[in-house]
């Protein structure tokens, strides 16, 4: 089995130790406040590789949006569902991502480079078929193009990450317009992030 094939596994085996080291303190909140700028209350947010809900769904549920959760891990969605169970989770795979419906905003953060850089390519006509007419869509990635292969609970953790020029192409034919890109934002983290919106 490949590194990227053992990722559902992974976050499947280390729910709680994930749930217990994922940072909390809320250092994301200006990327979100930009991923909903333009919604209206009660919009409507799909947080793809959710997690434990804990903070980026628990900060949007926080502002009075509605959370639809995606994630492969059935453990770290047990959590979601125990701590906000008036919102939608869902065990399943990005990859496979079809629910039918938009959203007004589409978040993939810290989830997105777990895929292979194709699988990543393939997701943009995914992204584009759930997002609303001017909704936004924010994802993390590598600073560029390469593999990294880290370490959780003692076992490799795949990460990818594509060229910004090829995310930009495809954002840009899958109809998404660029708002904002900061290559390893010192305020963020070391985080790599992109907000983008449908056009």
């Amino acid at each position: 089995m490949s590194h990227a094939d053992a990722i559902p596994g992974l976050y499947a085996r280390h729910a709680e130790a994930f749930d217990r080291v994922r940072g909390k303190d809320g250092f994301e909140r200006p990327w979100l406040d930009l991923l909903v700028a333009p919604l209206q209350p009660g919009a409507h947010v799909l947080d793809l590789g959710c997690g434990s809900g804990e903070p980026i769904a628990a900060d949007l549920i926080d502002r009075g949006f509605l959370v639809t959760g995606l994630d492969v891990s059935e453990p770290l969605i047990r959590l979601c569902r125990e701590r906000f169970p008036a919102h939608d989770w869902r065990v399943g795979d990005m990859r496979d991502l079809s629910l039918g419906r938009t959203f007004e905003a589409i978040v993939a953060w810290h989830s997105f480079f777990h895929l292979t850089p194709d699988a990543q390519r393939a997701m943009f006509p995914r992204f584009a078929s759930h997002a609303a007419s001017g909704g936004t869509l924010m994802f993390t990635s590598g600073p560029v193009a390469g593999v990294a292969i880290g370490e959780f609970e003692g076992e490799p953790l795949y990460h990818a990450s594509l060229d910004p020029e090829e995310y930009r192409s495809l954002l840009s034919e899958n109809g998404f317009v660029v708002l904002r890109h900061v290559v390893e934002d010192p305020l963020c983290g070391g985080a790599t992030v992109w907000l983008t919106q449908r056009s």
